[in-house]
């Protein structure tokens, strides 16, 4: 399928930040550019909406980063890290991100996702079937190839690690 990216075309961005904070650090032990994400994510389109689903830890060190991301026009929704009793850790938002890409699709033509779970398939599908086009960008080792087949266009962030990472070593 052909992807079609005008300037009249209304983008949402959906960043699933802990994917891609992990993806970052593991594959490249770097951190990610956002700003550079963010405008390659919406490639000259008119931005509706971009908005970055983060974790708060008890420390609350977080406070910078969430600052930096509203200045780069990118709304944060925060979500307290879950300690259970056994000391197990959950710190995930897929549902969080799925609805408001569904209850902001109205207003869209361009839904693009940032990460890389496979776990958005069903969201991807539902939005395509009303009209969407959908996008991932993530970084390609660590992205579902199942979301990759299913998207309309997918941007390996892998392609361009000086421009979308910080502090490659």
């Amino acid at each position: 399928m052909t992807v079609i990216k005008h300037k009249e075309q209304r983008v949402g961005v959906f960043i699933d930040t802990q994917n891609l904070y992990h993806s970052a650090r593991n594959l490249y032990r770097a951190r990610v550019n956002f700003g550079a994400v963010l405008k390659e994510a919406v490639a000259g389109r008119r931005l509706v909406r971009a908005v970055a689903y983060v974790i708060t830890t008890e420390a609350g060190d977080e406070k910078n980063f969430f600052e930096a991301l509203g200045k780069l026009g990118i709304e944060t929704k925060t979500k307290d890290l879950q300690i259970f009793a056994g000391g197990a850790k959950k710190a995930d938002w897929d549902v969080g991100l799925t609805v408001d890409a569904i209850k902001m699709s109205p207003r869209l033509d361009s839904v693009v996702i940032v990460s890389g779970d496979g776990d958005y398939i069903p969201l991807v599908e539902y939005l395509q079937t009303i009209g969407i086009q959908v996008e991932v960008l993530s970084f390609g080792k660590s992205t579902s190839s199942k979301l990759r087949e299913a998207v309309d266009d997918f941007v390996d962030l892998s392609l361009s690690p000086k421009k979308f990472l910080i502090d490659i070593r």
